[in-house]
């Protein structure tokens, strides 16, 4: 069984970040506070605090010819899970920083990946693996 990880980011809007992690990306809601907020992220607290300014700078590195941005976070999801969620990403017209697709095509650790932004700068990053994850 995984550990589970716990991340707390920055953010200056607590009603968006209900928004977009809740209701977007489908996690739950767990403990708050007037200047918190805590959800279950695919089986992991991520937990939003309220900031004056949410600072969320990114940088890029090359991956499999993608400019893939640093810092980022995020699940790795079952293949069915990762359609499902695309779709709904996809009709709530994300903007994607690299959009859906096969890296590591025919190669060892091959995976469905996404990347995008929650509204306060930070990457995501979303993978699927077709088989068993290969660190």
């Amino acid at each position: 069984m995984t550990t589970p990880f716990h991340l707390a980011i920055g953010v200056s809007c607590l009603k968006k970040a209900r928004e977009f992690y809740g209701d977007l990306i489908g996690a739950k809601e767990g403990r708050s506070d007037s200047k918190w907020v805590d959800f279950n992220f695919f089986g992991h607290q991520l937990t939003c605090h309220l900031v004056e300014k949410a600072n969320a700078d990114s940088y890029f590195n090359s991956v499999d010819s993608q400019a893939v941005p640093i810092p980022h976070f995020g699940p790795i999801v079952p293949p069915e899970q990762f359609e499902a969620l695309k779709t709904k990403l996809e009709k709530a017209n994300t903007s994607f920083i690299v959009k859906p697709q096969i890296r590591f095509k025919g190669l060892p650790g091959e995976q469905k990946t996404m990347f995008f932004k929650d509204p306060f700068g930070h990457s995501i990053e979303i993978k699927s693996y077709p088989g068993k994850m290969e660190y």
